[in-house]
Parts: C-alpha cells; sequence; structure tokens
C-alpha cells in the first residue's frame, strides 16, 4: 500500500471516498459529505494531536468490496469506534468509511442520532448491517457489545463474551473479518465503577465514573492493530456449536492482537525511562 499523501486535506479525502453520493453531496443511506468533513476535522484533530493514535496492520483492510472490523471495546464511550473509522479514513489509500451499528439508545438524543446517521453510524438491526455488506460497505463491529464498554480499569484489556450474530452475518454476507485491537482506551477513560441507575435516569446504560469523577478522556497514547482476515465458509443457518467455535476463533485473534501489542507497548514505554 503507497503512503497516504500528508498535503492531502481532510476535505479532499472526503471527496475521494467511493461512495454514491448525488448532485448534493449524499449517499442512498443519508450520508452527508458536509457533515462527514466537519466529524473528520474533530475526530482527525483527536486521532493526530491529542490521542497520538498509532495504527498498524491497515493493509489487512480491503481497498474495495465488503469487510467486517471486528475488534474489543476499550473504553467507557465511544472512543475506540471514533478513532477506528478515522483511521480508515486517514490511513488508507484511498480513504474509505467504516459504518458502525450504534445502540438504540442513541434516537433518544436527537442531535446525537442526526450526526451518528449523517456519517454512517446506523442502529444495530440485522437487516441494516445485511445491506450495507451487500453494497460492498465496510462494517465496525464490537461484538462484547455494551458489556465491553463497562470494563472497569482493571479488567481493560481482557474482553467479555462475544454475541454470535456477527458470524452469521459474515457468513450469510460472505463477507471476511478483519480482527483488530484497541489499546489504551481503558487508560484514557480509566472507570472504577458504573453508575447503572445514574445511567437509567439519563436514558442510557451507565454513566462510567473515573477518578475524576467524570468520563472525559484522558490524553493517552492509543493504538489499533489490525490482523490478517479470517474467512470462513458456511450459510449462516450452522449449528450453534458451529458458529460458537467461529466465535471462538476470531476472540483468540483479537486477544493475541491485544497481548502481543500491549508486550510492545510496554517494552517502548520502558525505553523512555532508561536513562
Amino acid at each position: 500500500m503507497r503512503p497516504v499523501p500528508q498535503s492531502e486535506s481532510l476535505s479532499e479525502r472526503v471527496e475521494r471516498l467511493e461512495l454514491p453520493f448525488n448532485e448534493y453531496g449524499v449517499d442512498p443511506y443519508g450520508i452527508s459529505k458536509k457533515h462527514l468533513k466537519l466529524a473528520l476535522e474533530f475526530f482527525a484533530f483527536l486521532y493526530r494531536n491529542y490521542f497520538r493514535v498509532r495504527c498498524t496492520g491497515v493493509h489487512h483492510i480491503p481497498k474495495k468490496g465488503r469487510g467486517m472490523l471486528v475488534g474489543n471495546h476499550s473504553g467507557g464511550v465511544a472512543v475506540d469506534g471514533m478513532m477506528v473509522l478515522t483511521s480508515t479514513m486517514l490511513e488508507m489509500d484511498p480513504p474509505r468509511l467504516a459504518q458502525g451499528m450504534v445502540e438504540r439508545f442513541i434516537h433518544k438524543f436527537p442531535v446525537a442520532s442526526l450526526w451518528a446517521s449523517r456519517t454512517g453510524q446506523f442502529t444495530g438491526l440485522p437487516e441494516h448491517a445485511v445491506r450495507l455488506l451487500e453494497d460492498d460497505r465496510l462494517l465496525m463491529i464490537f461484538p462484547e457489545g455494551a458489556r465491553g464498554t463497562a470494563k472497569l480499569y482493571p479488567d481493560r484489556y481482557s474482553l467479555v463474551d462475544f454475541g454470535t450474530g456477527f458470524i452469521r452475518l459474515a457468513l450469510q454476507t460472505r463477507s471476511p473479518i478483519i480482527p483488530f485491537a484497541f489499546l489504551g482506551g481503558g487508560a484514557a477513560i480509566p472507570t472504577v465503577t458504573n453508575a447503572y441507575a445514574l445511567g437509567k435516569l439519563l436514558g442510557v446504560p451507565y454513566v462510567p465514573l473515573t477518578p475524576y469523577l467524570l468520563p472525559l478522556p484522558l490524553p493517552v497514547g492509543l493504538e489499533i492493530h489490525y490482523g490478517e482476515p479470517l474467512v470462513f465458509e458456511g450459510t449462516g443457518d450452522e449449528e450453534d456449536h458451529v458458529i460458537q467455535g467461529y466465535v471462538d476463533q476470531v476472540k483468540a485473534s483479537i486477544q493475541r492482537l491485544i497481548e502481543d501489542n500491549r508486550a510492545e507497548r510496554n517494552l517502548r514505554r520502558a525505553r523512555r525511562l532508561l536513562p
């Protein structure tokens, strides 16, 4: 993969997206060039300057055609999703838009819901996911769901149980799975407990609480590491034990990416501390 031109503006990268935008800059799903450009300005600042994201393995993501980016949740809010989306926009050539499946509660917040849909992030319904993949889009999935973002600081590198629907989706649509590890989110938002009662009052599953109370991310270095694609054969109608076996393979691949790159992350830190 040739290097991404550093002189290319963020607006130019949005213009280079290979999506069927109409004369008004809107695609058939309602994704808006205008909203993407504004969002990318903010996300790119976080990616390059605030979190200083380190990204490897982006060449494993297909330049064209359908694909599923499947990784671990890390951090009490959706920092991981934002940074993964930004990585495919900034690190790939040509750029691609990773489209995620957001939680349904987002519709309780009209402004957030509008911006999510205008930037390609839709409610996590199976029919939405199938349609996106059949249209050769790039889908971003966190199989841990809300339980993944609820992990406390000591458990930040662990994986909770994966759902199985993403495997049936991959089989049904014949989509490759590109596993990825997201590191640093648990340190950026060091959750010590989750306020479920407060979350219910606010219309969200929970509110993560940190040592400084509010779940505002710290300027911690984040990392995204993409692994080799996994391709499974089947129709999506297999027995549960077959599907679970495939899920376990994906989970093991993500865990290896976490552990291998966590070790390298710790080694780099130790070297910086050397006199």
